[in-house]
C-alpha cells in the first residue's frame, strides 16, 4: 500500500511547479499587462514570444540528457525560477518596468522549459506505463490547477492589493500590488525546491546518457524525425489546439476590458474569483475524467469525444461577447463549462505525446513534442490580439469556434498512429 501511495507524494507537487511558472508567464502577465494599460496587440505580441523556450527547448534537451540527474535539473531549475520571480517583483516600480520585467519572465520561460524537460523524463523513468497512464489525469489537473491559481487565487490577491494601495492613496497602486505578489511567488518556489529535495526518489535510471559528442547531441533529433508517421503527428501537435491558442490570448482581455470596449468590465477580483472558483472545479473534474476514461477505454476509443469536448464549449465565448452579461457567477458558471472541456480534452493531448515519444531517449523526444506544442501555442497567439482588434470581440469568438476545424483533421491524421491495444488500464 506504501508503494502504491509513494507517487501521490511527488506527482501533484511535481506539476503544480511545472504549472506555476508557466501561469505566470503565460497567464498571469497578461492580466499584469492589461492593468499596465498595454493594448491587447502589444499583450499579446510581447507575452507571444515568451514561449519561444518552451519552442526551442528542444535544442538544449540533449543536454539534460547528457549532463547530471533529471532529479538535480528539477531542483536546480526551481531555484532559479525563484530567483527570477524576485527580479519581476523588483523590476516593476522602475522606469523600464515592461522591459525588465520581459526579460526576467523570459528567464523564468527558459528555466521552466529546462524544468519540463526533466520532470517529464523523471516522470517517465519513476513510473511504469500503467501508472503513466493513470496518473497522466491527476498530473494534468495538477498543472492546471497551479494556472488556475496563477488566473484565481494570485489574481484575487494582486485585485486586493490594488485596492488596499488605492484606499491609501499611493501612487503606484499596480507597481506596489503586483511587487508584493511576486515576491510571494517566489517564497513559494524556493519552499517547493527545498520540499522536493526531500521527496523525489532516486529511480535507477536516472543517470546521465551515456553518449557524449555530436552525435550523442544529435541523436534524440534523428531518432524523433526517423519515427514513423512524423508527419502526422506534427500536424497533430502544431494544430490539436490552433483554437485554444488564440482564445487563451484574448480570454483574459475580454474579461477584464470595459464595456464600451465590448468586453465584460471585470474588476480584478472577479476574474480571480471567476478562475478560481466554479472553473477551478471543473477543470479538476474534468480532467481527471479524462484520465480514468484513457486508462480504462484508451486513446483511439477517445480522442474524437476529447477533441470536441476541447472545442465546443468555446461557444460559451459567443455567447458572452453578444450578450454581454453583468452576473460575475453566469461569466463564471461559461468558464467552468470551457475549463472543464478543455481539462478533459487535453488529456488525448498528453497521452498521445507520451506514446510518440516511447522508446529510447524518451525525455529528449517528448522535450521535441512539447517543443512543436509550445510552437503550435506561439504562433497563433501572437496575431490573436490583433486579429481581435480589428474584427473586435463577437466576430473574434466565431473565428475561435472555426479554428477547431484544424482540430477535427489532424486526429484524422493521428489515429492511425495510435498502437492497438494501448495498455492503459489501471490494475
Amino acid at each position: 500500500m506504501a508503494a502504491a501511495m509513494k507517487p501521490w507524494s511527488w506527482i501533484p507537487s511535481l506539476y503544480f511547479a511545472q504549472g506555476l511558472p508557466n501561469a505566470i508567464v503565460v497567464t498571469l502577465s497578461l492580466v499584469l499587462y492589461k492593468r499596465m494599460g498595454l493594448s491587447n496587440a502589444e499583450i499579446t505580441l510581447y507575452t507571444g514570444w515568451l514561449y519561444l523556450p518552451w519552442v526551442i527547448k528542444p535544442l538544449w534537451s540533449p543536454v539534460v540528457e547528457m549532463f547530471g540527474t533529471k532529479r538535480w535539473w528539477i531542483i536546480v531549475t526551481q531555484l532559479l525560477g525563484g530567483a527570477c520571480l524576485a527580479g519581476v517583483a523588483l523590476s516593476l516600480p522602475g522606469h523600464d518596468a515592461v522591459r525588465y520585467s520581459l526579460a526576467f519572465l523570459w528567464l523564468i520561460a527558459f528555466s521552466s522549459a529546462t524544468h519540463d524537460i526533466a520532470a517529464d523524463g523523471f516522470y517517465m523513468m519513476a513510473l511504469d506505463e500503467r501508472r503513466q497512464a493513470f496518473f497522466v489525469g491527476w498530473r494534468n489537473t495538477f498543472f492546471r490547477l497551479a494556472v488556475l491559481a496563477g488566473q484565481g487565487g494570485i489574481v484575487v490577491l494582486a485585485g486586493l492589493l490594488e485596492k488596499h494601495y488605492a484606499a491609501t492613496r499611493s501612487t503606484s497602486v499596480v507597481s506596489s500590488a503586483w511587487l508584493v505578489v511576486f515576491i510571494l511567488l517566489a517564497v513559494v518556489y524556493f519552499l517547493l525546491a527545498a520540499y522536493h529535495a526531500f521527496v523525489l526518489p532516486r529511480p535507477p535510471r536516472d543517470k546521465p546518457a551515456t553518449r557524449a559528442g555530436l552525435a550523442g547531441y544529435l541523436a534524440p533529433f534523428r531518432v524523433f524525425f526517423s519515427t514513423t508517421g512524423i508527419l502526422p503527428a506534427l500536424a497533430f501537435l502544431l494544430f490539436f489546439r490552433f483554437a485554444e491558442a488564440q482564445l487563451v490570448k484574448i480570454a483574459s482581455p475580454f474579461l477584464l476590458d470595459d464595456a464600451s470596449l465590448g468586453g465584460l468590465g471585470m474588476s480584478t477580483v472577479d476574474y480571480g474569483l471567476a478562475y478560481g472558483s466554479v472553473g477551478l472545479v471543473a477543470l479538476v473534474v474534468g480532467g481527471v475524467t479524462g484520465g480514468m476514461l484513457l486508462a480504462r477505454r484508451g486513446l483511439r476509443r477517445c480522442i474524437w469525444w476529447m477533441a470536441l469536448a476541447l472545442n465546443i464549449p468555446n461557444l460559451v465565448y459567443v455567447y458572452l461577447s453578444l450578450a454581454i452579461p453583468s452576473s460575475t457567477w453566469q461569466i463564471s458558471s461559461c468558464v467552468a463549462v470551457e475549463q472543464f472541456g478543455y481539462g478533459f480534452g487535453f488529456t488525448a493531448y498528453t497521452v498521445f505525446m507520451i506514446h510518440f515519444s516511447d522508446g529510447p531517449l524518451g525525455a529528449a523526444r517528448y522535450a521535441i513534442c512539447t517543443g512543436f506544442m509550445a510552437l503550435g501555442m506561439m504562433l497563433p497567439g501572437m496575431f490573436s490580439g490583433w486579429l481581435q482588434e480589428l474584427i473586435g470581440y463577437p466576430l473574434f469568438f466565431l473565428w475561435i469556434i472555426c479554428s477547431a476545424i484544424p482540430s477535427f483533421l489532424v486526429v484524422r491524421l493521428a489515429i492511425p498512429l495510435i498502437r492497438p491495444p494501448l495498455p492503459l488500464h489501471t490494475a
